[in-house]
């Protein structure tokens, strides 16, 4: 039973943190409401009409561009105004999502347009709609309608409405860099506020705070419309929450309240409340916090129904840091119940936060923590059947791994055993799982490459096009106008030419960031498991004080290397204080194999250092487990860190162990068909972060000869300072 306890207490440590609830919702977003396109034209001819006023409920309002489109944001039910000096005032109520067309029927106005023009007119509109339709659903394809649409004879301002949409497309599948892009060539065609709002807000989420910041405050308040106007306090607010400047973030919160108030625009109203709750928590002031909560609780529940079941979430998440765990089971209840019937008329992906399963597993997880383990090991068990239903293995895993902890702590052993089992086969499962991601990822990303590509390319075309049309023009009066024209064009060209360039380098960086998450998630379990080998022997002897004590160290450890798992770099202090205390755990489990001794010149400025994550640790571990375990008498393990020059450490990692060839000998023979893993692994680190970062780190293994008997072996890492 001990043994048993004592691997499941280690499995909890080990996937400790695994699976939480995103806590940053996006407030901004409310379902009911949803961009609504539409174009006023008149009839018999097709002619658009230009800054025609488009009201809606007497709040929100825009003007129809040259190409007599607008978008506006509204919901089903709402009544459009639409009015313009030279026809009567129009009224339209809102019955469905889809882009409206009004037509003005005026006998006189002497417009008219060839029929070609208005079935490009027709067909553009058409695939933008397109465009806008599949955008939650299949970037792919929203692109490519996209793509089909800027294909047709386009003017400026139809090529800044299709650049916003592609925009919106890469802000929603969260790639910024080209969202922003986007939205720079959209206005560069038309300078439109909406379109900088989205800029700033996209800068934001790319952690490019002082643009986000620059651009905000650029935008003119007085240009905006009220639902705009709010929407630039919110902005302003989030980017001083970002920068840690509450007191700032709160006060412009404050200001969207106000004028979300004055204007009746309820969403944003509840969305407000709960960023003002946040920067409170966030301070400490949990009082003030939870009266904002409340205030947006309160507010949700005269909203649809997933409105109020996100709020609901949202406040119980709440309660769940300020550990009232009744609070927080009895909103997760009532959330429950409004998701199941959410789920009578739409899909909840399992990547939302708002799932049943993940709901479940949180009341759960609330139970265990006052220890009701009856009620616990029931909603966990519901968690885990509404993940089967929907596929959810990530979910199903912390949940599996929950419920065992919960039979164990009930005195149901032999059940939370056998749940481990199956938590073992689910976590083989889901690593299967993420490894097929990764490579859709990389389709993902090809696959959207090609389609930018080809925007890309007929945003060139079509300037060039315009770039010629012009010269056609002006040819007759100067050939000046000629000359400058093609240098215009050429330097078009370099311009294409440069961010194509710029592409392909994100490109790469991108590939490169994946290779190493998925290097550093095969280095994280690789640890993990043979640090097991250091538990066995006390677990085979009975030794339950020292296991324990072991236990205890290597959670420590555990936490820290798990923190420090999705870094590139760290400081090298905490890599130090990381290897020291995985040495410590190695001598207390060979006490009578080696002493260990760490040695840093007082001429280097640490601080100034940095250090890939768990480079040094394998090196260590292969001198004890192969080098000193295996010596007759005692050892010695030095880590010394040598000032080299200015911007330059040597870190030496030196044994008087048996050396690796002795090493070899003594491995059986399925020890020899398997390779080192932590040793190729950081192989591959190194020269991708090398290949990053301008050969930040090299490393040599070579063998010395401390004595006769012994080889030992030295390992030198030479660690350049970071460039500032």
């Amino acid at each position: 039973m001990n043994k048993a306890l004592l691997i499941f207490i280690l499995g909890i440590f080990t996937f400790q943190g695994s699976f939480s609830q995103n806590k940053n919702f996006d407030n901004s977003r409310d379902e009911s409401y949803f961009n609504l396109r539409g174009s006023v034209y008149e009839k018999s001819s097709y002619s658009p009409y230009k800054n025609v006023r488009i009201l809606v409920n007497g709040g929100l309002y825009t003007t129809t561009d040259t190409n007599g489109d607008f978008t506006i944001r509204a919901k089903i039910g709402d009544e459009l105004i639409i009015s313009h000096e030279d026809f009567e005032t129009i009224y339209h109520t809102i019955s469905s999502q889809d882009r409206i067309n009004i037509e003005v029927i005026e006998d006189n106005l002497g417009r008219n347009r060839a029929s070609n023009k208005q079935e490009q007119i027709k067909t553009f509109n058409r695939l933008i709609d397109s465009a806008d339709a599949y955008l939650k659903i299949s970037a792919e394809k929203s692109i490519k309608f996209i793509g089909d649409a800027l294909n047709e004879d386009v003017t400026s301002a139809q090529s800044a409405i299709a650049h916003e949409l592609l925009g919106d497309v890469y802000y929603y599948w969260k790639q910024y860099d080209l969202a922003i892009s986007a939205y720079k060539i959209s206005i560069q065609n038309s300078d439109k506020n909406s379109t900088n709002l989205k800029l700033a807000r996209t800068y934001l989420e790319d952690g490019k705070i002082d643009l986000s910041l620059t651009t905000y405050n650029e935008i003119e308040d007085k240009k905006l419309s009220n639902y705009q106007k709010v929407l630039l306090a919110e902005g302003l607010g989030d980017v001083n929450m970002a920068l840690k400047a509450y007191k700032d973030a709160i006060s412009f919160y404050e200001r969207a309240v106000d004028l979300a108030k004055k204007n009746r625009i309820s969403p944003k109203i509840i969305d407000l409340n709960s960023k003002i709750a946040q920067a409170y928590s966030t301070q400490g002031e949990k009082t003030k916090a939870k009266k904002y909560y409340s205030n947006a609780l309160s507010l949700a529940k005269s909203q649809d129904k997933e409105r109020a079941v996100e709020e609901q979430i949202k406040v119980a998440e709440f309660n769940s840091d300020i550990k009232d765990y009744a609070e927080e089971i009895a909103l997760r209840k009532q959330a429950v119940e409004g998701l199941k019937e959410i789920e009578l008329d739409s899909v909840i992906p399992n990547e939302s936060p708002n799932t049943l399963q993940k709901q479940n597993y949180k009341i759960g997880n609330a139970y265990y923590l006052t220890n009701d383990f009856e009620n616990a090991i029931s909603y966990l068990e519901k968690s885990i059947e509404e993940s089967d239903k929907k596929g959810d293995l990530v979910v199903k895993k912390d949940a599996m791994r929950k419920l065992s902890e919960a039979l164990i702590s009930k005195g149901d052993t032999e059940e939370g055993i056998k749940m481990i089992n199956k938590y073992k086969d689910v976590v083989d499962e889901l690593y299967a799982l993420k490894e097929q991601e990764i490579s859709r990822a990389a389709r993902f990303s090809r696959n959207i490459a090609e389609q930018q590509n080809r925007i890309s390319s007929l945003e060139s075309d079509r300037r060039l096009s315009l770039s010629k049309f012009q010269l056609t023009q002006e040819r007759n009066k100067r050939q000046k106008v000629i000359i400058y024209s093609l240098v215009g064009g050429l330097i078009l060209l370099l311009i294409t030419g440069f961010f194509m360039y710029k592409y392909i380098k994100q490109q790469k960086l991108a590939n490169n960031l994946l290779a190493l998450k998925s290097l550093r998630s095969q280095m994280n379990p690789h640890f993990i498991f043979n640090a097991l080998n250091s538990v066995n022997s006390f677990i085979a002897t009975k030794d339950e004080r020292s296991a324990n004590k072991y236990l205890s160290d290597f959670s420590r450890l555990m936490r820290s290397v798990l923190e420090n798992s999705e870094e590139d770099f760290i400081p090298l202090k905490e890599e130090i204080e990381l290897i020291k205390m995985y040495t410590k755990l190695e001598h207390f489990r060979f006490q009578d194999k080696f002493d260990f001794d760490f040695k840093i010149d007082e001429a280097i400025d640490i601080d100034a250092y940095e250090i890939p994550p768990m480079l040094l640790q394998p090196y260590i571990e292969n001198a004890v487990w192969h080098g000193l375990r295996y010596k007759e008498n005692k050892g010695l393990l030095t880590v010394a860190f040598k000032y080299k020059s200015q911007n330059e450490i040597e870190i030496v990692i030196k044994d008087d162990g048996i050396g690796r060839e002795r090493s070899k000998a003594l491995k059986t023979q399925n020890q020899k068909k398997q390779k080192s893993k932590g040793m190729s692994n950081i192989k591959k680190r190194v020269a991708i972060l090398n290949d990053m970062h301008k050969d930040k780190v090299t490393i040599t293994v070579k063998d010395y000869q401390p004595d006769e008997e012994n080889t030992g072996t030295l390992v030198t890492v030479t660690l350049k300072k970071a460039k500032l």
